[in-house]
């Protein structure tokens, strides 16, 4: 048990997530959901040399019956949630409208709108009425040959946009931040040749955000 409260993160092996992470681990306990256990693992290693405590999930989130299982334990074990931060994205290939890679498009939208309507349900019970959900918009899902994350990714807010107008009165509250630009694995996908010495800090867009809740 933990006198913390209890914050959800999930895609939190790097990136933004890691961030948020290492930014919350000072007053929340963290859980961090991720597939990639060697990054996990140096998660862990950090926030516990800045005095934090996390548990580590090596989970897929596109397994219901994972996130079942970890939802359980996580209410078998704390009773609750006081945040749930979704940062758990995947980015295909980049290609015209017309040539669009039906397996890029299945696992586009597998992960990043199916796996989010799933855990929506399996997360709300745990957030109750007082505790808050994020997720993280990209202007960027918006761009051309963007087609394929573009439309799991827009399908994947408007789900959290529903969510948000539907528990104003009633809670969890629902939240939706934009990022800026950083220099993630992700976004190198995207932008392979640009200068990013010229992008956003994690860790610092991370402070920024947090700040924001």
């Amino acid at each position: 048990m933990t006198d913390l409260p209890v914050a959800l993160i999930t895609g939190a092996s790097r990136g933004l997530g890691a961030a948020l992470a290492e930014a919350l681990a000072p007053t929340h306990h963290i859980i961090a959901v991720a597939r990639t256990v060697g990054a996990l693992e140096e998660l862990d290693d950090r926030i516990k040399a800045a005095g934090g405590q996390a548990t580590l999930a090596p989970m897929d989130i596109t397994k219901p019956e994972a996130m079942q299982q970890l939802c359980r334990s996580v209410h078998e074990r704390w009773g609750g949630i006081a945040m749930w931060l979704h940062t758990a994205i995947h980015a295909a290939p980049l290609a015209p409208t017309s040539h669009i890679n039906e397996k890029d498009w299945s696992k586009s939208l597998q992960i990043n709108a199916e796996a989010t309507q799933r855990l929506i349900a399996y997360v709300a019970p745990l957030l109750g009425t007082t505790g808050q959900a994020i997720f993280f918009d990209d202007p960027a899902a918006l761009e051309k040959f963007h087609g394929t994350y573009g439309a799991s990714k827009v399908a994947q807010i408007t789900l959290a946009r529903a969510w948000a107008a539907e528990t104003v009165k009633t809670g969890p509250k629902v939240s939706i931040l934009t990022p800026a630009p950083m220099p993630t694995a992700l976004r190198a996908r995207f932008h392979p040749g640009e200068d990013r010495t010229r992008l956003h800090d994690p860790k610092s867009e991370a402070a920024r955000l947090i700040a924001q809740l």
